[in-house]
């Protein structure tokens, strides 16, 4: 099965429910079921059965205290801040979610599975060590990148494509080394953070690559700031897996950000992204389901992404409809992001 694309998938995600109208709903589950079944997939599937996070795996990256009060929650319902619902299945939504996260890092460190895709809900990246937040009850792919780095993995990339910038896994990894995090997204937006500045602390500066983008950002810019900045890290830092938070909201059709990415364009992001790995894409992507609030853009952004999973390089003549170069205002953005990481990395 080393070859397979490896899926996490469970019914309790589907009862994860607000009390009203919310744009994290169900239905966002069933567009990327639908894009994972019907996706022209050159690889065989193999199904990966999710189980519950133990303590003791969230304790990597969220506080005791946390975890506890989460816990306490279970079966009862309320929010954790404006944004963040919690209905009598949230709870144990979010531990199966987690615990899916770390069953498809452990199938491709195995080998079991040449690539993965985990279709959890609730999404992950803006939950904090010591609280929920953003639609975000626990941080799927830090647990996940903290389980493989406690299993053998000596390098971990994220790179976080959702529209808006992941606090919660930049604060989790934001002194260590043994994890870059890599975050493209919506600034000035939600939740605040992110700026180029923002580079690490201690042992962990240059290891936290933040390259915010105005609002219009479009297929051209995102290409270029992956080719620019992000791939020659990514090929330097030469990671033993590569996680990526797959939010989908930067699409041209999702209502809650001002983004123009098409599907082709989430597609030429992982194909030049993986070009970047020295040692080759399989084995070593997986991607984490964040974001996506248009059903027909998250389905067709996934099922794009899923298709150009092992395609090494972007696809020129897609990429060629294009814009030939972003709008100045994303050339000195990308150009600032430069900048702040220089000190850290030997950029072309």
């Amino acid at each position: 099965m080393h070859n397979a694309l490896g899926i996490v998938d469970d019914p309790i995600f589907l009862e994860h429910r607000a009390f009203g109208p919310h744009p994290e709903r169900p239905e966002r589950l069933e567009a990327a079921r639908n894009a994972v079944e019907h996706a022209d997939i050159a690889l065989p599937r193999h199904n990966l059965p999710p189980r519950d996070a133990t303590l003791d795996e969230l304790n990597r990256v969220h506080s005791s205290q946390y975890v506890e009060s989460l816990q306490r929650a279970q079966g009862k319902s309320g929010h954790f801040d404006a944004d963040t619902f919690y209905g009598p299945r949230s709870v144990g939504a979010a531990l199966r979610a987690a615990g899916g996260a770390i069953e498809l890092v452990s199938a491709l460190q195995t080998g079991a599975i040449g690539y993965g895709v985990a279709l959890l809900r609730p999404p992950g990246h803006h939950a904090r060590p010591q609280t929920a937040m953003g639609f975000c009850l626990l941080n799927n792919v830090a647990v996940a990148a903290a389980h493989a780095r406690a299993n053998g993995s000596e390098r971990v990339a994220i790179i976080d494509w959702d529209v808006h910038h992941g606090n919660g896994t930049q604060e989790m990894f934001y002194d260590d080394p043994s994890v870059l995090y890599v975050s493209l997204h919506q600034y000035p937006f939600y939740p605040g953070t992110g700026a180029a500045e923002e580079v690490g602390t201690g042992e962990g500066r240059g290891y936290t690559v933040n390259v915010p983008l105005s609002a219009g950002a479009d297929d051209s810019v995102y290409r270029a700031a992956c080719e620019r900045l992000i791939a020659p890290i990514l090929n330097a830092y030469d990671p033993d897996l590569l996680l990526i938070s797959a939010g989908f909201d930067a699409h041209r059709r999702d209502p809650l950000a001002s983004m123009r990415l098409s599907e082709g364009g989430y597609a030429d992001m992982l194909s030049v992204l993986q070009s970047a790995l020295p040692r080759g894409p399989e084995g070593r992507v997986g991607l984490v389901l964040e974001g996506g609030y248009d059903l027909e853009g998250l389905r067709s952004s996934l099922a794009a992404t899923l298709e150009a999973l092992g395609r090494l390089g972007p696809d020129r003549e897609r990429a060629d409809a294009a814009d030939a170069w972003a709008e100045p205002v994303h050339e000195q953005e990308i150009a600032r992001a430069r900048r702040a990481l220089a000190p850290y990395w030997k950029l072309p």
